[in-house]
């Protein structure tokens, strides 16, 4: 893309994958950058979060910030709202997913 195209067309897709578990919790670690991307890479990290049945949120603007940190790297303060919210919503899939099977 040429500099006089800037803007003129949609902006790629951007996608980010965080890590966050039971471990994490208990040693009072915050969630970790552990996938980014834009454009055929996010398009990579959606198919194969769909593929192992990993809750998809749709953010632009929380995908935008997660993508400026290095990968492995925890996320800072100033993101905790809005990530703790994605990951409610995440945890709140899950116990729906997990109260409408039907008991062995």
């Amino acid at each position: 893309m040429s500099a006089g195209d800037e803007g003129t067309g949609p902006a790629p897709r951007r996608a980010a994958a965080l890590s966050y578990d039971a471990t994490d919790a208990a040693k009072g670690r915050a969630p970790r950058v552990v996938a980014k991307g834009q454009g055929e890479v996010a398009e990579q990290i959606i198919r194969r979060a769909r593929e192992s049945g990993v809750p998809i949120h749709e953010s632009a603007e929380l995908a935008a910030a997660l993508s400026r940190f290095d990968l492995e790297q925890s996320i800072p303060a100033a993101l905790y709202v809005a990530v703790a919210e994605v990951l409610a919503w995440a945890y709140r899939l899950e116990a729906d997913a997990c109260s409408s099977r039907p008991s062995p």
